[in-house]
């Protein structure tokens, strides 16, 4: 059965009143039904004599009189049909004697021109019906008022007062975190971050541990960190682990078009916390509302998003108290931040959530690699290997584009390859099999990219090459495959060499093809930016030794170096470029011969391997950790592809034809982060 409810009863007096208004002999509804006409007492006298009365009704009270004209009349009077007057029209006038008008109908009778009835009639109106035709218009207007503002309140908090709870908190609450489902388990990898967040959650399942030796536990905690690094999953784990009350919401969710809504959300969403208490709120993207206050506010001006700021410092320390009421916070840029939003006392801490390192990119493959089936072919530990400077969630993307390629191919798993192909997917973008080039564009292509494989195979710090392409993906005409090293430190020299390695491409497109073109911008714009970063931020420059110029919020209003200053960075940075620019073209020139045989290689293949190089180079000069395994993995992936073939030639069922080149057969060698492109 339905529910009660007074809306009912609001539509049933709304419906009765309604009713009464439209009913009756005199009420809006009939009047369009039948033709009126206001006419005047000679006006009247001329229809009698004229024999268009059918009947008169006489109304002694108001002193008026309505004629009622004949069906074959109807056209000389209103000058209309049938259709468009109804079926009964009338003339109505104001009349002075009624004796008079009895005596005219008699004459009018006598005389054969008045056939019908005279009648009389008296107000018929009730004391009732007048109040219900005075208030009706009234209910009209209220009702509609009513539900233009419930139907502002669907959009702006909804509920029973409609507009009137815009202030109301748009935080959604699970009365047991572990409503979403979501442990410490599902987070991989962050084990620092985990540690740090956790002291919290032993804190809501056992205070007085903490309490008895005098300790008190963070009012809250920021998660800070890159897009995809799993800040809101940690939080989502947080409720889950805890088992208290949890309050989630958006920073953006304060923000509102009406002046004081954000201060009134703030202070309702802390009311239901500490009704709650002890209970965690989480704020996402706090920086949506946290900015750092302007330090010139316009004169007379209302800054509503300000407003909203000190409503949220205050509740969250101010002079009251909110014992048992913990905030946690996620932003990917609290550089942006009030510098009270920080301080000690409101967010006690930051905890930092970074890109996962090589072992923790392994833990997040694991999750992400339960629900798809994978073959044997698949290797989790060179998955992560491959995957350097990728988030959470760029792998879980990974996992997923993977699954997808390999039901594209109709495969029963998911192989090794597939992810291969998912890396460079989403690296490089989608191969554009398509894209007609001139030979002459091909060759200019491939000398771009030879050079820079060139100059990665002989300079010390470079990092190691996994692959060269050619194939168009995405925006590049080109692009070469690097596995780098997870250096904590970058060294001058490493940098000059990816520098070098960068400024390979203009290098041999200059001195091979003869002119230069628009393909390296994008490694000009890097080399720029480093150059830059080297000699302004780093202290890197023989003129301007162990000088940093960082700007940061402090400098907002001017440099923070004079003009002469800003003159000899930039003449440092085109020395710092020059230079490396011209060792590629000394390293090009020491090795031309096998640059040529490189390109043409790429020309006939469009795709190449580091073995490819090395057949042509030799053994690279130097080798690091990376070098190592990876050319571990190429090599038990070259016996693997071995032992695969001698299977393949021993079965009788096997196709016929399945054997291929040797270049083919290296599209499975691995591929790794884009480092470069044309």
């Amino acid at each position: 059965m339905p529910q009660f409810n007074m809306n009912w009863i609001y539509l049933l007096v709304i419906l009765a009143l309604t009713f009464f208004y439209f009913s009756g002999e005199n009420s809006v509804l009939q009047q369009p039904l039948t033709g009126q006409k206001e006419a005047t007492y000679d006006e009247f006298r001329n229809y009698i004599d004229g024999g268009y009365a059918s009947k008169v009704v006489i109304n002694k009270d108001k002193r008026t009189l309505r004629m009622y004209v004949k069906a074959d009349s109807i056209r000389a009077v209103f000058h209309k049909g049938v259709d468009q007057v109804g079926t009964e029209p009338f003339l109505s006038t104001e009349i002075g004697s009624i004796e008079k008008v009895e005596q005219l109908l008699d004459e009018a009778r006598d005389a054969g021109k008045f056939t019908g009835k005279m009648s009389y009639e008296h107000e018929s109106s009730s004391f009732l019906g007048n109040i219900f035709s005075m208030l009706m218009p009234i209910f009209f207007l209220v009702l509609i008022y009513m539900l233009f503002f419930r139907m502002m309140g669907g959009g702006m908090g909804g509920g029973m007062g409609g507009i009137f709870n815009v202030g109301k908190s748009k935080a959604k609450m699970y009365e047991k975190g572990g409503e979403l489902g979501i442990t410490f388990k599902d987070v991989a990898g962050q084990a620092g971050a985990k540690q740090e967040i956790q002291e919290i959650v032993e804190f809501l399942k056992n205070p007085q541990k903490y309490t008895d030796l005098g300790g008190k536990i963070p009012k809250g905690a920021l998660l800070v960190g890159p897009p995809g690094t799993g800040k809101t999953l940690l939080a989502k784990a947080v409720a889950g682990e805890a088992g208290v009350p949890f309050f989630s919401m958006s920073g953006s969710d304060f923000v509102e078009m009406f002046v004081g809504v954000g201060a009134s959300r703030v202070r309702d969403l802390f009311q239901q916390a500490k009704a709650k208490s002890p209970c965690i709120i989480f704020i996402d993207e706090i920086d949506a509302v946290g900015r750092a206050r302007s330090k010139n506010p316009a004169m007379g001006g209302n800054d509503e998003r300000e407003n909203t700021l000190n409503a949220l410092l205050t509740e969250m320390d101010g002079f009251g108290t909110n014992s048992g009421v913990i905030i946690l916070a996620a932003t990917n840029r609290a550089d942006m931040l009030d510098s009270a939003l920080l301080r000690a006392g409101r967010f006690d801490r930051q905890i930092h959530v970074d890109l996962p390192d090589l072992s923790e990119r392994k833990e997040v493959f694991l999750v992400h690699l339960k629900p798809i089936k994978v073959d044997e072919t698949v290797d989790v530990d060179f998955l992560a290997r491959q995957t350097p400077g990728f988030s959470g969630a760029d792998i879980a993307n990974v996992c997923n584009e993977a699954a997808l390629i390999a039901a594209r191919h109709d495969s029963p798993k998911v192989s090794k390859q597939d992810f291969l192909d998912a890396v460079d997917r989403i690296i490089g973008g989608l191969e554009k099999k398509t894209k007609v080039m001139t030979e002459a564009e091909k060759r200019s292509i491939a000398i771009h990219e030879a050079g820079h494989a060139t100059i990665s195979w002989f300079t010390e710090f470079a990092n190691p090459l996994v692959k060269v392409s050619i194939v168009p993906r995405g925006q590049a005409l080109g692009a070469a495959w690097y596995l780098p090293e997870e250096r904590v430190l970058q060294t001058k020299e490493a940098m000059l060499d990816e520098m070098c390695s960068l400024l390979g491409g203009r290098a041999a497109e200059e001195l091979f093809v003869g002119h230069i073109s628009t393909g390296a911008m994008n490694d000009l714009e890097r080399t720029t930016k480093q150059a830059y970063g080297m000699i302004a931020f780093a202290g890197m420059s023989d003129r301007l030794p162990n000088l940093c110029y960082y700007n940061n919020a402090e400098y907002q209003f001017q440099r923070p170096y004079s003009e002469e200053t800003a003159k000899l960075i930039d003449n440092e940075v085109l020395k710092m470029i020059n230079e490396q620019y011209e060792r590629a073209k000394q390293i090009l020139r020491d090795h031309a011969d096998g640059h040529a045989q490189l390109a043409q290689l790429l020309i006939d293949r469009e795709v190449i391997f580091a073995e490819d190089v090395e057949k042509i180079f030799g053994k690279r000069p130097w080798t690091s950790r990376a070098d190592e395994l990876l050319e571990a993995q190429m090599r038990a992936e070259a016996e693997r592809m071995l032992a695969e073939r001698d299977k393949e030639q021993a079965s009788s069922t096997a196709p016929e034809g399945t054997a291929t080149e040797t270049g083919a057969e290296t599209n499975a060698a691995p591929s790794g982060a884009e480092r470069g492109n044309a």
